[in-house]
């Protein structure tokens, strides 16, 4: 069975956005965008390299999707980023797009947590999934994940979105920590079986 990671750039506070700029993502008046700009160290994205190596899907919810697809989809072939970003199948989460948007994308419209449990029994490597605020806390709660992959900020913000929802227990065992120069942490959880 295919394996399902989710990769965040994470606040100490649970808070989870992209290494976008300052309006990246204003919902509910968030005002902290780009705050991972400060911290990034080109470890950080050779790990996020070494994580796609087993990955050939990506599983997305809507808002999420749409700002990959209007950042990588115009990319040019041979760019590093946009060639590693562009080559995975993508899949969408969404009632209301009407059109995919990435190339070599399925929108699931219905029954988003059987239409995962059906994705992971399908042949092909691993699937990614990033972002996705209210995709991801549906999956950890119908126990879909994997692995998790969390890039840890030494800051705290206060609010904005998390991935983790209230009442979830569930274990994860460490795989790996890694600390870079600038004070963040990959660090790298499996789910524990029970």
């Amino acid at each position: 069975m295919r394996k399902l990671i989710v990769h965040e750039f994470m606040s100490l506070d649970g808070v989870v956005q992209a290494p976008g700029g300052k309006d990246e993502d204003r919902d509910g008046g968030f005002a902290h965008g780009g705050w991972t700009r400060p911290y990034w160290h080109d470890d950080i994205g050779a790990a996020f390299f070494q994580a796609m190596q087993t990955v050939d899907s990506f599983l997305l919810g809507r808002r999420t999707y749409e700002i990959h697809a209007g950042a990588f989809e115009p990319m040019a072939p041979g760019d590093p980023f946009g060639d590693l970003m562009n080559a995975p199948k993508k899949y969408v989460v969404s009632r209301t797009l009407k059109a995919p948007l990435w190339r070599n994308t399925t929108i699931i419209r219905d029954n988003p947590v059987e239409a995962v449990r059906s994705l992971k029994a399908q042949p092909g490597k691993d699937i990614m999934s990033d972002g996705s605020s209210q995709l991801i806390p549906v999956l950890l709660q119908h126990d879909l994940i994997d692995e998790l992959h969390l890039t840890l900020y030494p800051l705290t913000l206060g609010g904005g979105k998390r991935i983790l929802p209230q009442g979830l227990n569930r274990s994860f065992r460490l795989l790996s920590a890694k600390p870079y120069p600038t004070g963040v942490v990959g660090l790298h959880y499996a789910r524990q079986e029970s």
